[in-house]
């Protein structure tokens, strides 16, 4: 019987699992071996480590974690998790079962683009969502920005001072004379169409459409759509938001007593949605190890 099991070897599972073998509280960290940046070459905007490979980054936390006693690391998917505070069990995909006092669930989200061949292959690579992650290295260089006319301007608010030209593209069809309209006077070349196809070229990244083609620097998406990537949260019963994240409290505390949630699973209701942040998520994780550590001193344990 752990104290915490800890699902998900992120950025939050990672810190959740070093917070607690560092107040020396019996951990189980699961790494299921799937992260919502694997195919991301290089993170940034993470003090002390702006550039540093995701890989490279979770090698170091978990060779880190292999310091401590309390905390044991294994590779292993978890298909099922059932009791209740004080005696969780969960089922792992290769047919054992492990137990815990209080479960983090940090296994992330999981982005579903647009349906444009090509796109998925440069996910992380020449095609992003996230301008605080990606915006600067697209500096003085033209970019593209595919999405619905709302969520393309937000990117073009942030990006504009970064980039030097902005061409937006429809997901699907065209944009509206009205939307049109109020991009344009944002300062973006609006694109008769979406694209057909995407493909890096190089140092581009060429879009296809039925008018003919256009080279950018990159492209970010403002059409993706973020779910769970694990069952857990509907298994467990736990209130969601309309974001599609889990509810918490400041630590990290889900409606079902014992079981928390860390990284960009969940938010408070307080804000609209979760920031996918390495550096939010290394909080998170650590908060949601102080509350459990916090619940089994009221205990006694």
């Amino acid at each position: 019987m752990y104290d915490v099991i800890v699902i998900g070897a992120g950025p939050a599972g990672l810190q959740a699992a070093l917070t607690l073998g560092r107040m020396h509280r019996s951990a189980l960290l699961l790494d299921s071996g799937e992260y919502r940046n694997g195919t991301v070459l290089h993170m940034h905007n993470v003090a002390a480590n702006d550039g540093t490979p995701p890989a490279d980054f979770r090698a170091i936390a978990r060779a880190q974690l292999a310091e401590y006693a309390d905390v044991e690391v294994r590779d292993a998917r978890v298909e099922r998790i059932d009791g209740e505070q004080g005696a969780f069990t969960l089922e792992l995909a290769d047919g054992g079962t492990v137990a815990a006092r209080r479960i983090v669930l940090a296994t992330g989200m999981a982005d579903e683009l647009p349906a444009i061949s090509g796109l998925q292959e440069l996910w992380g690579v020449g095609a992003f969502s996230c301008p605080f992650c990606d915006g600067h290295e697209h500096a003085g260089k033209p970019i593209a920005v595919i999405g619905e006319a709302a969520r393309a301007a937000h990117l073009i608010g942030l990006l504009g001072r970064i980039v030097s030209s902005i061409t937006v593209f429809p997901t699907e069809g065209s944009f509206a004379e009205e939307d049109r309209a109020t991009l344009e006077a944002l300062g973006a070349v609006v694109a008769s169409s979406s694209p057909l196809s995407i493909a890096r070229e190089g140092e581009t990244v060429r879009l296809t459409t039925a008018e003919g083609e256009a080279s950018v620097a990159g492209i970010f998406v403002a059409s993706v759509v973020s779910r769970q990537r694990a069952p857990f949260a509907e298994q467990l019963g736990l209130a969601m938001l309309p974001s599609g994240a889990i509810e918490i409290d400041d630590f990290g505390r889900t409606s079902v007593a014992g079981v928390s949630a860390a990284g960009d699973i969940a938010h408070r209701a307080s804000l609209p949605g979760a920031m996918a942040a390495v550096a939010l998520a290394v909080a998170a994780g650590q908060l949601a190890a102080v509350g459990h550590i916090q619940s089994l001193m009221a205990e006694g344990a």
